[in-house]
């Protein structure tokens, strides 16, 4: 009976937590074996023999019969009369084979034997969860949202697998409900403890470019490479795309007509706005690309720097810069060098830097932070707009324009 209680639960444990029947008597023998090692000293005479599914389990112990009295190993020999008692014609060299049944093991035995068991089931669990995940990191994945925190969402898959989405890897407008299907990247999967903590993310550029596998034909079959995304989520993002291929229009078969086929991927992104541009090794041509939709009329590169002056006519900086100085800068990370933009047969400026006497720091970078670094580059922008696109009141910036205007006055 002893026997039948402890191994009643293995067909479940196979049943609940799909092992198969090799790894399962593997775990099984090696949490008997070592129950024996604390109770014999030694397993290595010890033949267990197991069938998980039907709940079977026989032990025997092999021992060597010696004359009575010289016995010296009572693990790995057996006296002559005791091995008689098993069967009466033994004799003194010969091999002896003994069951052994749990109840001799003594109870507590038993139930440490039982939270063995349990434990290595765990860890056999968690090693084949962490080894399944850590093979789709980088891939597209959906569960769905189970618990929503402060700082974090809980998602569960079908299998019941526990994935985090954290604060920071969620795009801005991200706005999740129990049970709300969620799609991200696996951005990370690493062991804490025994349990694997598997991280997901929805503003890795890695999930742009996964996304465009998945809706874009011609990338999928490989016909369009993606050479490189750069995004800033949930506000803007370029991804530069070649093709081996002079009859296919890279840019023309990721968008679509009338942008139908990125518009998928613009949704699932919050409405993150798209700039695809082709991909060209000429650094300069690239670099004019880069600053799409603006249009550039001449770029002087330092390629020891790794930096690029832009020159452009007075209307076009502002769609070189971009809302917030979104697109200059990931103009920027899309080529690696850093731009610096200056306007077309405009000679008298000032750097705002020049005005600290005047104008604080902090106002000064704010203006930095989208990309306006010279007196005329403020002056070029409507007041409203500038409100909305840094953190200063109006009656700041006025005064601020007011500054700058005394400067460039006749």
């Amino acid at each position: 009976m002893e026997n039948l209680a402890l191994i009643e639960s293995f067909s479940e444990f196979k049943d609940d937590k799909f092992i198969d029947r090799v790894t399962l008597m593997a775990i099984l023998e090696e949490v008997f074996r070592s129950a024996l090692k604390k109770k014999f000293g030694s397993d290595d005479n010890f033949d267990i023999i197991i069938n998980p599914d039907k709940g079977d389990l026989e032990i025997w112990r092999n021992r060597v019969v010696v004359e009575d009295g010289e016995v010296e190993e009572p693990n790995e020999e057996i006296s002559l009369s005791e091995a008689r008692k098993i069967e009466p014609d033994f004799e003194v060299g010969e091999d002896v084979s003994e069951e052994v049944k749990l109840i001799d093991l003594g109870r507590r035995a038993i139930l440490a034997l039982r939270q063995n068991l349990i434990s290595k089931i765990h860890e056999h669990d968690n090693t084949t969860i962490y080894k399944q995940f850590k093979d789709l990191e980088g891939e597209i994945y959906t569960a769905e949202v189970h618990h929503i925190r402060h700082r974090a969402v809980i998602l569960l898959d079908d299998e019941g697998n526990e994935i985090i989405l954290p604060k920071e890897k969620q795009i801005p407008s991200d706005f999740f409900r129990k049970g709300d299907n969620v799609r991200g990247i696996i951005e990370s999967v690493e062991l804490k403890g025994n349990k694997p903590a598997i991280i997901m993310s929805r503003t890795s550029p890695i999930f742009l470019e996964q996304l465009f596998f998945q809706e874009i034909p011609e990338v999928f079959d490989g016909l369009i490479t993606i050479k490189k995304a750069v995004r800033i989520p949930g506000e803007k993002a370029k991804v530069a795309v070649d093709s081996y291929d002079d009859r296919i229009d890279p840019v023309g078969a990721c968008v679509g007509m009338k942008g139908s086929r990125i518009h998928g991927i613009v949704r699932e992104l919050g409405n993150e706005n798209i700039d695809v541009i082709n991909w060209t090794n000429n650094p300069q041509l690239m670099v004019t690309r880069a600053l799409s939709p603006a249009r550039v009329s001449s770029v002087k590169l330092n390629d020891e720097k790794k930096t690029a002056q832009v020159y452009l006519k007075p209307e076009e900086v502002s769609k070189a810069i971009g809302r917030g100085g979104h697109n200059i800068r990931l103009a920027g990370q899309l080529t690696g060098y850093e731009i610096d933009v200056f306007r077309e047969g405009v000679e008298e400026d000032v750097e705002l830097t020049e005005f600290s006497d005047e104008i604080e720091g902090w106002v000064i970078e704010e203006f930095k932070k989208i990309g306006l670094d010279t007196a005329r580059s403020v002056l070029e922008q409507d007041v409203k707009d500038l409100a909305k696109r840094t953190d200063l009141e109006e009656e700041t910036i006025q005064e601020v324009v007011r500054i700058l205007k005394e400067e460039f006055e006749d």
